[in-house]
């Protein structure tokens, strides 16, 4: 990493940081809902290029698609029945993708033209992690601090994995995919999930919100190669470039898309939440 992109990463996250932080704690769900909705779309739109839609109106009509798909489902969050029902999909989902991204052995590249699969993917993805913190947020008077240590929980184990793999890094995670992962980066993210994981345990007094924690990551592990897989399928080394040192909106946001439903269904399951 050059100076110059260092030095873009931190000015952009000395500025996105405080901003998210303020909006989860300061702002009622109805609102935060609402910013959660444009990084989703902002998310839609970068999803375009590695689905292969190319043509302008093709993505107008993907990101009306999915602003639909948010506007309904948020009609809908106050229903058990559907909160259980996408929490559900996404378990399956995403186990689904990591025992898939086990089998990759060798990446083809895309196909010319628009992939249906890949487009539909992307609705799979973006809704239930939108819908997974606005459930979290809106969950009574912690919520909001809830987002905010899913969030810590996953810069930590981000950090972890990053200092780890540069001290220790010597067994590849996934060297067709993502050939800067690491065994000991992973580790590195665990150590920090079992750290965040037995303070909210004290807090909330339920000792299996360790495990929660430890899932959540090695979760966020598959989202980030998830994204890495269908970057490398296009070619594409960022999914863009809106924010400086850092790519675009999925870039930051592919650890959460796997981490936020698992976190919530965890949390249902061991406080009741």
């Amino acid at each position: 990493m050059g100076a110059s992109t260092l030095v873009k990463r931190i000015a952009t996250a000395g500025i996105l940081i405080p901003g998210v932080i303020a909006a989860v704690l300061l702002l009622p769900t109805a609102y935060l809902a609402l910013g959660l909705a444009l990084i989703a779309v902002l998310g839609g739109w970068e999803w375009t290029n590695l689905s292969g839609i190319s043509g302008f109106s093709s993505k107008l009509l993907f990101i009306l698609v999915l602003v639909l798909g948010l506007w309904g489902a948020y009609g809908l969050l106050g229903q058990v029945w559907f909160v259980e029902w996408f929490l559900y999909i996404s378990l399956l989902w995403w186990f689904g993708v990591t025992f898939a991204l086990t089998r990759y052995r060798r990446i083809e590249p895309a196909a010319p033209g628009i992939d249906l699969l890949r487009t539909a993917m992307g609705f799979v993805v973006l809704i239930p992690l939108w819908a997974s913190l606005v459930v979290l947020h809106g969950s009574g008077e912690d919520g909001p601090q809830i987002v905010l240590f899913l969030m810590i929980l996953i810069w930590v184990a981000d950090s972890g994995a990053y200092f780890a793999g540069r001290r220790w890094g010597k067994n590849k995670l996934a060297p067709v995919i993502s050939p800067g992962k690491s065994w000991e980066g992973v580790y590195g993210a665990v150590v920090g999930a079992l750290i965040c994981g037995v303070l909210l345990a004290w807090y909330q007094s339920a000792l299996l919100l360790v495990p929660v924690c430890v899932l959540t990551v090695l979760m966020s592990v598959v989202g980030d190669l998830f994204e890495s897989l269908l970057k490398r399928r296009v070619d594409m080394k960022d999914s863009g470039n809106l924010l400086p040192g850092h790519g675009g909106v999925l870039d930051r946001i592919d650890s959460l898309t796997a981490a936020a439903p698992i976190f919530l269904l965890g949390l249902q399951f061991t406080i009741g939440l």
